[in-house]
């Protein structure tokens, strides 16, 4: 009888074992495995070229671009990601039709971004406030405005480890008139960066 009742309790012990065991299978099975985290903050540089157009002038002027970056990310669980940028380049864009050149030596923005991650894969839209310097250039005289202005784009990022990333984006940037006394009317600066980058996540 001892016997029997030892077994019967083994075997009660290894019933409950089981239906814990498989009650809690489900919350394994759902747990997201290896899921690349978007949220905090980061830095990072990049590599670009752009081109664009001086309003009242026929000046085009385009160059290669490059700068820091970093900001915020917000992401909650699920594929959103919200987050602040600001970003700060150097640009040797310029152009030069006689007697008028202009250049835009450096240009920077402070941007929201939406996103929508497939795990390691951001995709998102960004637009904000953008500022930077036009020069005017004739007959050895020259005159600098700086001038805030808007930007809009869209780029994807792409988790390489989980402190890593590189990305690819589109800008366009509208740097507000200024009134140039060389040239005698009002002159703003618009135009198109692509840029590729790495980002380095804390």
């Amino acid at each position: 009888m001892k016997r029997f009742a030892a077994g019967a309790a083994a075997l009660t012990l290894a019933g409950m074992a089981q239906s814990v065991g498989a009650a809690n299978l489900p919350l394994t099975v759902n747990q997201p495995l290896n899921a690349f985290s978007w949220a905090g903050p980061y830095l990072g540089g990049n590599l670009g070229y752009d081109w664009g157009t001086v309003s009242n002038n026929v000046t085009k002027p385009s160059g290669i671009s490059g700068g820091i970056g970093g900001g915020y990310n917000f992401q909650n669980g699920g594929p959103w990601v919200f987050g602040v940028e600001g970003d700060l380049e150097l640009t040797g864009a310029n152009d030069t039709f006689a007697p008028w050149k202009f250049s835009n030596p450096w240009f920077g923005t402070v941007r929201g971004r939406v996103g929508y991650a497939f795990n390691n894969i951001l995709f998102y839209g960004t637009g904000g406030l953008a500022f930077g310097e036009l020069r005017a250039e004739t007959f050895g005289l020259s005159q600098s405005h700086t001038s805030a202005g808007w930007t809009l784009g869209a780029g994807a990022e792409f988790g390489l480890a989980q402190s890593w990333t590189a990305k690819i984006e589109y800008l366009y940037v509208d740097l507000s008139e200024s009134q140039f006394a060389i040239t005698g009317i009002s002159n703003g600066y618009s135009f198109g960066v692509i840029r590729a980058g790495v980002n380095y996540h804390f």
